[in-house]
């Protein structure tokens, strides 16, 4: 055939076969649908890196994790070591502690890939913790979030068990003493406390089978539910939409950002590389857990400035500074110096965080849904609460390496102890006026800013022979910001009778009226749309302005150029 003939008709409406695997995947995957997922939208803020960098963690720690199984071998059979550390030549142990041992020392690569999977999980509970922060402290836990603030508090607390379990797998000194404390701990609990004792040791301590069982749970039971919550998690957040700062052009039925592909998966897969070069980093030249400097674990044996990984230190302080208290009833010892630190202390701050949203959602009596974030400065109680949260857990976790800072500063151990006892109610108090103060005197300085523009540090002279500083107006996109906070609305007061009918619900209407007082007060009000403009004219500034600073609308040469409706 010459190149002027045509191909005949079946020839030429042939797809391709890049074509038809593409329709063969559409019948099965529907990845045609797929267009409107990809173009997805995520808001640009330096806060929203956190969760990211929990989930590359996450992912790290599945790599490393399926790597060191091919190695590890979760017996407590008392085995004698061979190996080529000298020190321990000779020692007994178990074949946990002796295959630890081995993976750093004669497997290729072992001690690197050891500690890259530590980092990681210290860094995803670290990540994890700032992420919940940051959705507490701007909010954005309102409806219609509360489930996922509720499966992404889960994701926390499971990622503190899994590192607990984790660190306690080679049984070494170190870990082993973590051990004996959870044993106590369980033990402690009222009426359950034995029984439960036996299903995670499987018999007297420190039993035959704590390790097999650990192994299990550490490498089957919760990663599964972890990555099961991870997913969900994100489905939830694609569902919902992401949540955003105000700004000009953001409004509560809209998103503006960059889409999922290619701009966001690009800078997300960058930002993959970015966090696992960074904890490889870390991996190759910061030691961790050198677990052959401590040797394995024997009952008999502890050493002195034994520390937990850092998301228990606030346990371990929190059963230091405790009291030795007891009683006996019925013949059964309540041994409170355990049960106050270790149980009720734990469950109260989980509880606390846990449940923040509907406790928030009906003192306000707010059945909105929010997709707009709060600054911090704008609920002084909630940033309040939280920041004494944060100090007490500070106070506690420095508790809980009173020995390492008795020894480090030439300091009484009693005396370290004496002041976190004290320090568990007052610091966190003082924690709370401090930050409510703060936060008032920011939200001041916005009205301020507002009314009366941005010192330039200009010292101009008027004809009179007056000094004044200039100001500057702000940029229109911050005005905006600051002028659409939201304004909470009080609850009318409770009555406790009207027309002679007493009302039933007196006691639970008044207690919402002064939670919602708390909750809702210390907020500076916005200036009108009036006072705004006597500030201008008042200032010199241009009559074309007076409209834009008490308009509520963002202009559109500052928008993003991607938006996506709700």
């Amino acid at each position: 055939m010459s190149t002027t003939e045509r191909a005949p008709q079946s020839e030429r409406n042939q797809a391709s076969h890049g074509e038809r695997v593409a329709d063969w995947m559409d019948g099965r995957l529907a990845i045609y649908k797929w267009g409107k997922l990809s173009r997805k939208v995520f808001p640009e803020h330096w806060s929203f890196m956190f969760g990211e960098i929990a989930l590359y963690s996450l992912i790290i720690l599945l790599l490393t994790g399926v790597w060191l199984t091919l190695f590890f071998k979760p017996g407590m059979s008392e085995v004698v070591y061979h190996g080529p550390y000298v020190p321990l030549q000779g020692a007994r142990m178990s074949e946990a502690y002796e295959s630890t041992v081995k993976i750093s020392f004669e497997v290729r690569g072992g001690l690197f890939i050891r500690q890259l999977h530590h980092w990681a999980a210290l860094t995803m509970v670290a990540a994890l913790s700032l992420h919940t922060l940051r959705h507490f402290f701007t909010g954005s836990f309102r409806k219609p979030r509360e489930m996922n603030w509720l499966i992404g508090f889960l994701t926390l607390v499971l990622a503190i068990i899994e590192g607990f379990v984790g660190y306690s797998l080679p049984d070494d000194l170190l870990s082993g003493t973590g051990l004996r404390i959870l044993e106590g701990v369980t033990l402690a609990i009222p009426l359950v406390g034995t029984y439960l004792t036996m299903f995670i040791f499987g018999g007297e301590y420190p039993a035959e089978d704590v390790i097999s069982r650990f192994y299990s749970i550490h490498i089957l039971l919760v990663p599964g539910i972890l990555v099961a919550l991870a997913t969900v998690h994100l489905i939830l957040v694609f569902y919902h939409k992401h949540t955003q700062f105000r700004g000009p052009g953001r409004t509560e039925n809209n998103v503006i950002g960059q889409p999922l592909m290619p701009n966001y998966a690009a800078k997300a897969g960058g930002f993959f590389f970015v966090v696992f070069g960074i904890l490889s980093l870390m991996a190759g030249i910061a030691q961790i857990n050198p677990i052959w400097n401590f040797g394995p674990y024997r009952p008999d044996q502890i050493s002195q400035g034994s520390q937990p990984d850092w998301y228990m230190g606030f346990l371990e302080g929190a059963l230091r500074a405790m009291p030795a208290w007891e009683f006996t009833v019925g013949g059964y010892t309540v041994n409170l110096g355990v049960i106050i630190p270790a149980v009720l202390l734990p469950t109260v701050m989980a509880l606390s965080l846990a449940l923040w949203p509907f406790l928030e959602a009906w003192v306000t009596g707010d059945k909105r849904e929010h997709h707009l974030l709060d600054r911090p400065r704008e609920r002084p109680a909630r940033t309040s609460f939280g920041v004494a949260f944060c100090a007490l857990y500070l106070v506690l976790f420095f508790g809980g390496a009173n020995d390492v800072l008795a020894e480090k500063f030439h300091l009484s151990v009693n005396s370290i102890t004496w002041v976190v006892r004290i320090g568990v109610f007052v610091i966190p108090a003082l924690a709370y006026v401090i930050t409510y103060r703060i936060c008032l005197g920011l939200q001041l300085r916005d009205r301020d800013k507002l009314l009366h523009g941005r010192e330039t540090g200009i010292i101009k002279r008027l004809p009179h022979g007056e000094f004044i500083e200039v100001h500057e107006r702000l940029e229109r996109g911050t005005e905006y910001m600051l002028l659409s906070r939201e304004s909470a609305e009080a609850l009318p007061a409770p009555v406790r009778e009207q027309d002679g009918v007493r009302n039933p619900e007196f006691r639970k209407q008044a207690l919402r009226f002064k939670l919602n007082r708390w909750l809702n007060g210390g907020q500076v009000a916005t200036p009108t749309p009036q006072e705004l403009q006597h500030a201008l004219e008042h200032h010199g500034h241009s009559s074309d302005g007076h409209a834009a600073i008490g308009h509520q609308s963002g202009p559109a040469e500052e928008r993003e150029p991607v938006q996506e409706l709700h």
